[in-house]
């Protein structure tokens, strides 16, 4: 039976790949790379990288390509059948690899190779995917005995089939719960804009009047905007008890158990490999040193925190007292007194930006940016197969006129989409001979859709998540080296991996930059100058505040995997209880369950890792921090981060190559004043 999953040489086309191809493509590459690796342990000549490595990347390119639209369009476009063809590949998946770097055979083949006279003679990414080979061989416990060996195979099919059912709960409870409203009035507060998102929305379910959900633009509309506490209440409510024990669907995508078998589960494997617990085995493939580096880094961060956010808390509650009468503050109530404080002292909003903020004008301008900083010509191309109609799709030309990437764009929330933001690597950078492989990117928000026949309008937000997400894809795209593996973000040590995305959104703060991406959707004015400096005023509002909610993320990751003790259990909700009381100002209710959303160190890959966003923007702002002192289109400062940082993927140490850029290791100072928070 014809498979196109097997078939494409470039673009998926995803038009004919249907769930019933999933399984058959996935068990023929499987075949195809366990005969590959029986041949080439067989060869009587000596391991080289042209008759080993060389081969092994090939396959896992192969198995990569086939893989990525499956995946993706689980993401995208779920559905029971095709969720079912997901789960049914991920344990074969799991088994393969754990297999593959459990082979003794290829194991000492790469060492042989790596002590061997070649070694010397190779390229520095041929050298550094040995050396990373020879490390995931470590980590997949290639020297344990067999008993030990086939527990951590189990152990590894376990957690991949945990992980996809903890994210497949949170996506169903998600789209499960609905607010339906046939009275305008309870929509009292609610923006124009929202409104008619709801309006739409329930259009497309058959109803009349408005429908309320808990996808991103709704959920954070309402809690921001909405005037009637109670309609707050019940969509906070709603959002933090998602596929857990509380709330309307208690117990029905209940991720209590999941979670806490995912947790022993790594003390286990990280135990069987000699580290004392997880978080020591995740730093195994980090820039950080050590557990108590990352600890003192997190610690020396909220205590220099901590008082601001308690000022901003204060001050929240003060105003809604004096202006408002409120004497407790509730915690669905903090967004939107704290908006009303924010229009109060600076006379801005995210819905009065809106209107300059138009989906084309935004794009259109950071394209410009990126032409600006490193020479980049991006074009759409209208005849590329893709798996939904809003989805477009986009060459990028050097300025000397080559190809250097391609990638997918799909802006908007929807239906049956995961939710969140993220970039994911389609098809890898790969030369072969004279033929070179064109890397492939698809780019996903979940941003505000367009209303009827007009335009999409971002809130700066949103912009900001946008950036955010292209520089992750202009990491991947504009690699120049030619080994899938070590190539754009292939390789790249997990907490510096933020550093190209949380870098471009400097520039979603610059008035040269808003002068390229905002535009008013009717009179094509720009932002006006008195609303950028309000805006820029307001910039670390309550920034106190965001910073202690991040280091709660990643202090309660980090000691949830460090921490953790077999004889006592997971003791999520105790250790989400601790962290809280050492860096959170605004306390959550009860029946909060937070923990069972956290998809990033559930069912991502930031388990014990979700410092690094802190960690990474320590690099991005200190990076910016050049351009801020030679201009911020500097073309010569672009070109040297593009060099340093965008093309060698994960084929040097990220240390090195920040050194490289900046001419010195990093400091925090850039960080604390970009963020408000006294050095």
């Amino acid at each position: 039976m014809s498979n196109p999953l097997l078939e494409f040489a470039s673009l998926p086309p995803f038009s004919k790949i249907q769930p019933a191809h999933a399984e058959s493509a996935i068990d023929c590459v499987l075949a195809e790379g366990r005969t590959l690796i029986e041949q080439l342990l067989t060869r009587p000549a000596a391991y080289t990288w042209d008759n080993l490595v060389q081969p092994l990347e090939e396959l896992q390119e192969r198995l990569d390509r086939v893989w990525s639209p499956i995946s993706h369009m689980n993401a995208v476009v779920n559905n029971d059948e095709l969720r079912r063809a997901y789960n049914a590949c991920l344990p074969k998946l799991s088994e393969f690899t754990t297999e593959l770097r459990q082979n003794e055979g290829l194991y000492r083949a790469f060492q042989t190779i790596a002590e061997g006279a070649e070694y010397s003679s190779l390229s520095i990414p041929q050298q550094k995917i040995i050396a990373n080979a020879l490390r995931d061989f470590r980590l997949s416990g290639v020297i344990l005995p067999s008993e030990k060996k086939t527990r951590f195979k189990a152990i590894q099919q376990r957690l991949v089939g945990l992980s996809a059912k903890f994210e497949e709960n949170l996506l169903d409870a998600t789209q499960a719960w609905r607010k339906h409203l046939t009275d305008e009035v309870a929509l009292a507060g609610l923006p124009e804009g929202a409104r008619t998102q709801a309006r739409q929305a329930a259009e497309r379910a058959g109803l009349e009047g408005w429908l309320l959900t808990l996808e991103a633009p709704s959920y954070i509309a309402v809690t921001t905007y909405a005037d009637d506490p109670e309609l707050r209440e019940e969509l906070y409510t709603a959002f933090v008890t998602r596929a857990s024990d509380q709330g309307l669907h208690g117990g029905r995508w209940d991720n209590t158990r999941i979670m806490e078998e995912i947790l022993a589960l790594r003390h286990e494997v990280a135990q069987l490999l000699g580290f004392a617990n997880y978080a020591e085995r995740s730093l195994a493939t980090k820039m950080a040193a050590n557990t108590q580096q990352v600890l003192d880094f997190l610690n020396d961060l909220s205590a220099r925190s901590k008082k601001v956010a308690e000022r901003d808390f204060a001050e929240i509650q003060f105003f809604a007292q004096a202006q408002y009468g409120v004497d407790e503050l509730q915690v669905w109530d903090v967004a939107y007194y704290g908006e009303k404080l924010r229009q109060h002292k600076y006379a801005v909003s995210q819905e009065e930006l809106k209107p300059y903020f138009p989906a084309q004008q935004v794009l259109g301008g950071l394209f410009t940016i990126v032409n600006y900083l490193y020479g980049l010509d991006i074009r759409e191309r209208k005849d590329v197969d893709t798996w939904h109609p809003e989805v477009r799709f986009f060459d990028i030309f050097d300025d000397s006129g080559e190809l250097r990437g391609r990638f997918y764009l799909d802006l908007y929330a929807r239906s049956n989409k995961r939710g969140g933001a993220w970039m994911d690597d389609c098809l890898s950078r790969k030369r072969q001979g004279s033929q070179l492989q064109i890397p492939v990117a698809y780019l996903t928000c979940n941003l505000t859709p367009p209303v009827g026949d007009k335009p999409a309008l971002f809130t700066h937000n949103e912009v900001i998540t946008l950036f955010h997400e292209f520089g992750h894809g202009l990491h991947h795209l504009l690699t120049k080296v030619d080994y899938p593996s070590v190539a754009g973000i292939g390789g790249v040590l997990w907490d510096a991996v933020e550093l190209p995305s949380q870098f471009m959104e400097n520039w979603c703060w610059q008035r040269e930059a808003l002068d390229l991406i905002a535009r008013h959707v009717e009179t094509d004015e720009p932002l006006p100058g008195k609303l950028f400096e309000r805006m820029l005023a307001a910039k670390n509002f309550l920034s106190g505040m965001m910073m202690v909610r991040q280091l709660e993320f990643a202090l309660f990751d980090f000691r949830l995997h460090l921490e953790y003790d077999p004889a006592k259990g997971a003791r999520i909700d105790e250790m989400l209880q601790e962290v809280r009381a050492q860096v959170a100002v605004v306390k959550p209710p009860p029946f909060n369950r937070f923990a069972h959303s956290f998809s990033h160190i559930f069912a991502g890959g930031y388990a014990a890792g979700y410092y690094s966003y802190k960690w990474a923007e320590v690099l991005s702002a200190d990076a910016f921090s050049r351009f801020e002192e030679e201009g911020i289109f500097d073309r010569q400062a672009g070109g040297a981060f593009m060099s340093s940082i965008l093309e060698q993927g994960g084929s040097r140490d990220p240390l090195e190559l920040f050194i490289e850029f900046r001419g010195r290791e990093p400091v925090i100072d850039a960080l604390l004043r970009h963020s408000g928070i006294a050095a």
